[in-house]
């Protein structure tokens, strides 16, 4: 019953900041556990930190957890006061930070933060190029080597020009979709194009990347 009543006070209150702004609010509601499991597949307690763009109420938050990453471990970016106030209620072992998601990759923001993955639940449909180039670039300047960015989108492909992943020299995949969300959604997994090369070794033994 907590469960119900809490979805649909965080539902409302995705409406109110959809009206408010539907620029900055990728969605009218909250993503539901089905498109919130993909999102966070492949990320778990090995992955160390985890930064979380556009977090909302904190679905994709509450999923992170499950999957066994410490609540300490988490870096979540709201731009949104109301969102950002309520997710410090939420999770108060988290960094949460106040902030437009295209100045992440200012000097010192996360100095000693190395984080394993990244989260993003923001409208990139909605953004300009260059918004969507500084996002992505701030967010691999931060990543380790192998680490890759979650991305959410609502549209039938990767919201992510082939201009900025050819500038940044990345590559995206489909991780998959799901009808059962409102709107529909689909994932992508954004990472480094020579995290992706066939090692020279593995080229000879004729292997081929997983």
């Amino acid at each position: 019953m907590r469960t119900v009543i809490m979805y649909i006070t965080d539902a409302a209150s995705f409406l109110l900041a959809w009206l408010r702004n539907p620029r900055a609010i990728s969605a009218v509601t909250p993503s539901g556990p089905r498109v919130s499991a993909l999102m966070t597949q492949g990320i778990g307690a090995t992955t160390g930190p985890v930064m979380e763009l556009g977090p909302g109420t904190g679905s994709f938050t509450y999923s992170l957890l499950a999957r066994g990453v410490r609540e300490d471990d988490l870096t979540l970016v709201e731009l949104n006061a109301d969102f950002a106030e309520l997710l410090q209620r939420r999770f108060p072992k988290a960094r949460v930070l106040r902030l437009d998601a295209t100045r992440i990759g200012e000097a010192d923001l996360f100095k000693g933060t190395s984080f394993g993955a990244v989260v993003s639940g923001l409208g990139f449909r909605a953004m300009r190029s260059r918004e969507i180039r500084a996002i992505l670039g701030g967010a691999f300047k931060n990543l380790r080597p192998g680490g890759a960015f979650h991305q959410i989108t609502y549209g039938p492909r990767c919201p992510v020009p082939d201009q900025v992943l050819g500038h940044l020299k990345l590559k995206e995949a489909r991780i998959g979709g799901t009808i059962w969300n409102l709107p529909p959604a689909s994932v992508y997994r954004i990472s480094r194009a020579a995290d992706c090369k066939v090692p020279k070794h593995a080229e000879l033994a004729g292997l081929q990347p997983a």
